[in-house]
């Protein structure tokens, strides 16, 4: 049994995660940001791409919690290169890497699973099932969610849409990287919608 998975993340009213140089730019509101801290509580681990923590050094943890109250952080690095200073191999909560079969190396600080050649995104999920995770909350970046996509792995997908415009034709978006044609695109069922702040919070449910 594969876990549950839950993307969520924040995007700009023009569909943009970062601005073109791939930094993070704050687009949640204090509403957005209390609601995903209560809901990485909910889960078994989060999950991020690599290149989310080379480009943003995320800890990936709820302030406040001890290393044993923390979900567990997920990368998904098929080529083991994480920076080995990242934020998410500090002590503050159990982590795991995911690699490539062929991927060399080793992290301190980290667990790395082995999950095929070339990288297997099911094989992946099946391995954290065995470890007892039972739900993923997956937080970015693009490439990586687009991935999850792709593969028909999302059950549950929100996104809170900021009050700003970044702009930019190479600005990441939620589901980036190299697409699919459009009769492989990804149905969903629109379960709801709320302000927050000043923004709104789009929920949607795997059809």
């Amino acid at each position: 049994m594969i876990p549950f998975v839950h993307v969520n993340c924040a995007m700009s009213a023009d569909g943009k995660i970062a601005g073109s140089d791939r930094k993070q730019v704050r687009i949640s509101s204090k509403e957005d940001k209390d609601r995903v801290k209560g809901l990485r509580m909910k889960y078994d681990a989060i999950l991020v791409g690599v290149g989310t923590v080379v480009s943003d050094d995320p800890h990936l943890t709820v302030k406040g919690r001890t290393y044993d109250e923390n979900q567990i952080r997920v990368v998904v690095d098929p080529h083991l290169r994480i920076p080995r200073d990242a934020a998410v191999l500090d002590d503050r909560a159990p982590t795991v890497i995911a690699a490539s079969d062929d991927a060399e190396g080793d992290v301190k600080g980290a667990e790395i699973i082995r999950c095929g050649n070339p990288f297997d995104l099911h094989d992946m999920l099946e391995r954290l099932g065995d470890m007892g995770v039972e739900s993923i909350l997956v937080e970015g970046g693009g490439e990586t969610i687009a991935s999850f996509f792709r593969e028909d792995l999302v059950d549950e997908y929100t996104v809170f849409v900021g009050s700003m415009i970044i702009g930019g034709r190479t600005s990441p978006t939620p589901s980036d990287g190299d697409g699919w044609v459009v009769s492989d695109g990804r149905r969903l069922a629109l379960v709801g919608s709320e302000i927050l702040g000043d923004g709104v919070l789009i929920s949607y449910r795997r059809v």
